[in-house]
């Protein structure tokens, strides 16, 4: 990374988290915004808490131009809360491009004057490569949560088939008549037309 933009991120890193943060958090409902940026208390919103926490990460990690690796973790936490929640697959993802924003207009002077132009390109290839990889982790979260759905309808099957038989007797067995004529020898009487 250019040592003149490295410089400025980091002197702008908390102004650059605080209005990311703020970004993702808009993507909520007003009510829901507030309580998850209100709400310090770890226990008590542990949304709000783990967003925050991996926003810095995140930038932290951005600004010293980590690689893949040490981006996953905080990444993973942002997208495992996303994909459980009410977002479509460009929701989820959508607050990482929030990023290449809040870094535009917080370096605005520099930038717009032109010297850190090719720089601010290359970080914000960055953060594309960025949302390329926070898209792979909500599909692969998504692709569990279907997973967990459907061992959860086959448990669930499966219990009503062993209640079922627990009522009905034996398998194979015929459920018992619940009315109507008796036929001899236990045979069930043929339907009538």
């Amino acid at each position: 990374m250019d040592r003149k933009l490295h410089s400025l991120l980091s002197e702008q890193k908390e102004t650059i988290e605080k209005r990311w943060l703020e970004g993702i958090l808009g993507t909520y409902s007003a009510q829901t915004a507030r309580f998850l940026h209100e709400q310090k208390d770890r226990f008590a919103n542990p949304v709000g808490q783990n967003l925050a926490s991996a926003v810095h990460s995140l930038v932290e990690e951005l600004v010293q131009g980590s690689g893949h690796e040490a981006l996953a973790a905080p990444l993973d936490t942002i997208i495992r809360i996303r994909a459980v929640q009410e977002f479509t697959a460009s929701q989820a993802v959508a607050f990482v491009f929030l990023l290449k924003q809040v870094v535009r207009e917080t370096l605005k002077q520099p930038v717009g004057e032109g010297k850190l132009d090719d720089a601010v390109l290359a970080f914000e290839r960055r953060v594309d490569e960025l949302a390329l990889f926070a898209f792979d982790i909500y599909m692969g979260c998504r692709e569990k949560l279907c997973e967990i759905r459907v061992e959860e309808m086959k448990r669930r099957t499966s219990k009503l088939v062993e209640r079922m038989n627990r009522i009905y007797g034996a398998e194979g067995e015929e459920p018992p008549l619940e009315s109507g004529p008796s036929a001899p020898d236990g045979q069930r009487p043929k339907e009538q037309e």
